[in-house]
């Protein structure tokens, strides 16, 4: 749990940082440094997306996820608990929300979330957390400069949903396979993806809603194993 308890204390000083640095930098210098963020999380999708081997599970996932997310209605609970968040600390412009809700998909929707986590938890290296740390402590100062204070309690986010993943991985070592990661992690681009679409403003898609599509491959190889496939 080490790797996440940093990763989460990182967002913390960075979104510290964005808040002391956010009446200092110019409007069109935030707007710049949001779609070079939103670039750079774009090639990161790209460069997990590219390494599945398997496309058919991976449209396969995707679209099952999506139903699931659908139907659960994950997107609006996600921006539903941010507007609660909101509520308490007296905010009525929809900020705090919209920040909370960008900065947990940014967080943890990666590859380097899902794979640091299970390395975490299977190893002990927290190696790969530990730069996750420093990336997202810099996007947190500039996403909080540009959506506000919401980035902070996405450090929440992060504690569940990646200490979640390192306690499963720990308890679970002899069921995951490196296909199994691998594809995991493809579809983790793939969603990667559509957020960094959603920074750019050019399609807003429902990231959260197809949430439930990266756990599927884990059921998939586990019924393949069982019936020896």
């Amino acid at each position: 749990m080490l790797g996440t308890i940093v990763n989460a204390l990182a967002v913390v000083a960075g979104t510290a940082l964005g808040l002391v640095l956010k009446s200092g930098i110019r409007e069109n210098y935030r707007e710049t440094i949001m779609n070079a963020i939103a670039l750079s999380v774009l090639l990161i999708g790209i460069m997990s997306a590219v390494k599945a081997n398997n496309l058919l599970l991976l449209i396969t996932c995707m679209a099952m996820g999506s139903i699931i997310g659908e139907a659960l209605k994950i997107e609006d609970r996600l921006e539903g608990l941010g507007k609660i968040i909101e509520r308490r600390i007296s905010r009525s412009d929809g900020g705090v929300a919209k920040a909370f809700v960008t900065a947990s998909l940014i967080f943890c929707v990666g590859s380097m979330s899902i794979v640091g986590s299970i390395e975490s938890g299977l190893t002990g290296n927290h190696q790969m957390l530990f730069a996750k740390s420093i990336l997202d402590g810099i996007c947190a100062v500039f996403l909080t400069s540009s959506l506000g204070v919401g980035v902070i309690f996405s450090a929440a986010v992060i504690l569940l949903y990646q200490g979640t993943i390192t306690l499963l991985a720990s308890s679970l070592k002899s069921l995951l396979t490196a296909e199994m990661i691998r594809e995991i992690t493809a579809i983790g681009g793939v969603l990667i993806i559509a957020i960094s679409l959603n920074m750019l403003k050019i399609k807003k898609i429902k990231v959260g809603n197809m949430l439930p599509a990266l756990f599927i491959p884990f059921l998939y190889f586990i019924v393949k194993k069982l019936i020896g496939m």
